[in-house]
C-alpha cells in the first residue's frame, strides 16, 4: 500500500484471511464492517480480504497482487466500513479502468524498485 500511496487505507485495520474449500467462484472477497456493526460495539471502521485458495493459489504472483489490488480499490476514502461497488445505479462506472490503472502504475513502481 505504501508503494502505491493509498493512504486512506489504515492497514491496521485490514484483516486478511485465506479460505480453503470454498463453493465460491471468486479469487478473492473483501468484507466491509458496516456502520450498524461499529455502533453496536463500540469498534471504528475495518475491512476483511479473504483469499479462497482453491483459485487464487493457482495464479502468478503478479495476478495475485492484481486480485488483492482490485480488492483494496473496493475500500473507499473515507475508509467508512462500506463498500465502493463495481457499478453505479445509473449505468457503468469506471471501476474496473481505474483498477487496471493502478494496476500498471504498481507495476511501474515495483519495476522502479528494482532498477
Amino acid at each position: 500500500m505504501d508503494l502505491l500511496n493509498l493512504n486512506w487505507i489504515d492497514k491496521e485495520r485490514v484483516f486478511c484471511f485465506r479460505s480453503y474449500s470454498s463453493k465460491a467462484r471468486a479469487y478473492a472477497r473483501i468484507w466491509g464492517f458496516s456502520k450498524i456493526w461499529q455502533v453496536a460495539l463500540s469498534e471504528k471502521p475495518a475491512y476483511s480480504l479473504e483469499v479462497l485458495s482453491q483459485h487464487f493459489d493457482k495464479l502468478s504472483e503478479l495476478e495475485q497482487d492484481k486480485v488483492l489490488l482490485h480488492e483494496l480499490s473496493h475500500i473507499p476514502r473515507n475508509f467508512s466500513g462500506n463498500l465502493v461497488p463495481h457499478y453505479k445505479k445509473r449505468g457503468k462506472c469506471s471501476f474496473h479502468s481505474k483498477v487496471d490503472q493502478l494496476f500498471k502504475y504498481y507495476i511501474s513502481m515495483k519495476k522502479d524498485k528494482k532498477g
